[in-house]
């Protein structure tokens, strides 16, 4: 009777084709690298207005992504991956707060994603019921941002969001209205900052913004 011989399989005789190669699907991209592409269509969108609002201020329009269904599911996506690279693990945040008015924009589809709840921050007399108040100083007098009372549970995880810092003024009176209540702040995103104003310096927690301004 013969002896049995096993030989190692040959590794080349399991090596796709190229045919077959070309039929596999592409690995997928890491977060890093996808925040980056998307990063670079976002802004690539983004419009430019020289003296807006006000002369040597070079306005840059961020509603042209809202016009386009892709460039606006790739803004959540990226603001997704944003918060998620800095508020991770068990600083995921509970609760996103949204300013008037363009944090409403985009913070309530975050929000979903993150599977956190949303709450808007208000213009003073828009909101129903009990609310708290704080004021900021804007270039012709005292503003005033409310939010309801009961909005937040007390320990709760909070990031504030808005389209944009400039003074910091009204994001600062967002963090002081999620302290009242007893919520954690855990920061501050923006997808644009003029930073060339100093809002940040306003700020009693870490800001981070998505596009870097021109």
């Amino acid at each position: 009777m013969n002896p049995l011989v096993l030989s190692a399989p040959n590794p080349s005789k399991y090596k796709p084709d190229a045919a077959t190669a070309a039929r596999l699907p592409p690995t997928p991209p890491t977060s890093t690298s996808e925040l980056s592409s998307l990063k670079i269509r976002l802004h690539s969108s983004l419009r430019q207005f020289p003296d807006f609002p006000s002369k040597g201020i070079l306005f840059e329009d961020i509603l042209p992504i809202f016009a386009d269904a892709h460039l606006h599911q790739d803004l959540i996506r990226a603001l997704e991956l944003h918060v998620e690279e800095h508020y991770g693990g068990a600083e995921r945040p509970d609760v996103i707060v949204g300013l008037e008015a363009r944090g409403f924009l985009f913070g309530p589809s975050l929000a979903l994603r993150l599977g956190a709840g949303f709450v808007p921050v208000r213009k003073q007399g828009k909101l129903p019921g009990p609310t708290e108040t704080a004021g900021y100083e804007k270039e012709y007098g005292t503003d005033f941002f409310q939010i309801q009372t009961d909005a937040l549970k007390p320990g709760q995880k909070v990031l504030i969001v808005d389209d944009i810092i400039a003074t910091g003024g009204s994001a600062a009176a967002a963090g002081s209205l999620v302290r009242k209540l007893g919520g954690t702040l855990l920061g501050y995103v923006f997808i644009l900052e003029l930073d060339f104003l100093e809002g940040r310096q306003k700020l009693d927690a870490s800001a981070s913004n998505l596009l870097s301004s021109q």
